[in-house]
């Protein structure tokens, strides 16, 4: 008796061993890595109607998430991406520093945002954000109510990204249409086609496929130890407008900028810093009354180069303050040049910022 009793004891010791050591639900679940959602808002939650999908409700749809990561999910804003502003990316900037600052076992953050201005957002978080764990843009070319809706791939792909240990130490990254792109690299390209997004002088830095993350490249990033700019104590940022150059401009939009109290001005330019004499003279003008003037081009590719000339027709000058926007298209040498004037006004430092970023 007592040997079968000895026996029933040992099996049922084995068996609570086992119980204990298998790989529960429970127990998967905990060994997941863990990614923060935060929700802004944009196609991928329009339903069409005046109602909007929260984040829970778009993490909802993705199956078989919770194989992937554990997911918390926070409700940042809700509105187009048309509605996002200076405001917004310096809360939310602060937002992920702050996640990142006091969660040290958060893999990644994955940040859902209307396509039209995600590549701004995107580069303003590149910038500001102290942190070389990742930080996932995505959205989405059609409704949640469409047909072929992109949504949830996306932002599965871009959950999946978040935790991929690869991502890490590559700076904010920008997700769709299963492409990896670098924050500074990437543009919108299409207004409504899936593969809108497009990185021109260099391409995408890697890819979703269906059974992993792989990257080809590093995206063209500062060190990620440190932001580039510390916006902790910014309360807001200094105005910075976007003036378009063609064919007979005058200097009338130069001139409405600096009475509306700009103190940055970015030229979309022609060609490689080109732009008509009214412009040129508008903008001497205002470099004389201390507004910064940067030089990028309306033509979607190429560099603008800084260089040495007085004449603003045919070429940046750093000496008088007028330089290029390199390889960054106008939207972006705006965030820059609106970052940088947060930290000085001396034209041969913001030059150094837009050599270095």
């Amino acid at each position: 008796m007592q040997e079968c009793a000895g026996r029933v004891s040992r099996t049922a010791i084995v068996l609570l061993l086992a119980l204990l050591c298998a790989p529960g639900p429970a127990r998967a679940q905990q060994a997941l890595p863990r990614v923060q959602v935060i929700a802004t808002g944009g196609t991928i939650s329009n339903t069409g109607g005046a109602e909007r999908l929260t984040g829970e409700e778009l993490v909802r749809s993705l199956p078989g998430v919770e194989q992937v990561a554990q997911l918390t999910v926070e409700q940042f804003s809700n509105v187009a991406s048309g509605a996002i502003t200076s405001e917004h990316w310096l809360n939310l900037a602060r937002r992920v520093n702050e996640l990142y600052r006091t969660q040290s076992d958060l893999a990644g953050i994955v940040v859902t945002h209307g396509t039209d201005t995600a590549e701004e957002t995107a580069y303003f978080l590149d910038l500001t954000v102290a942190s070389c764990r990742p930080v996932v843009v995505t959205g989405a070319m059609r409704r949640a109510t469409d047909v072929g809706a992109d949504g949830p791939a996306n932002l599965l792909n871009s959950i999946r990204t978040a935790v991929s240990p690869e991502a890490v130490g590559r700076g904010t990254l920008l997700l769709l249409n299963d492409e990896i792109f670098g924050a500074r690299e990437v543009t919108k390209s299409n207004t409504s086609r899936m593969d809108a997004f497009v990185a021109p002088s260099t391409g995408p830095v890697g890819v979703a496929d269906p059974d992993s993350v792989v990257f080809h490249r590093e995206p063209t990033r500062r060190d990620c130890e440190r932001a580039g700019f510390d916006v902790e104590q910014v309360n807001s940022l200094p105005r910075v407008e976007i003036v378009y150059s063609y064919a007979g401009a005058d200097s009338v939009a130069v001139d409405a900028a600096i009475a509306a109290g700009a103190r940055g001005l970015v030229v979309a330019s022609v060609g490689r810093g080109g732009m008509t004499p009214g412009q040129a003279a508008a903008l001497r003008r205002a470099r004389g009354r201390g507004v910064h003037v940067v030089i990028s081009s309306r033509t979607g590719g190429g560099r603008v180069p800084v260089r040495r000339g007085e004449d603003p027709t045919e070429a940046t000058s750093a000496e008088g303050g007028i330089l290029g926007a390199g390889d960054l298209n106008p939207q972006k040498a705006r965030i820059l040049l609106m970052l940088a004037l947060t930290r000085t006004h001396d034209p041969s430092e913001i030059t150094t910022i837009f050599h270095r970023q």
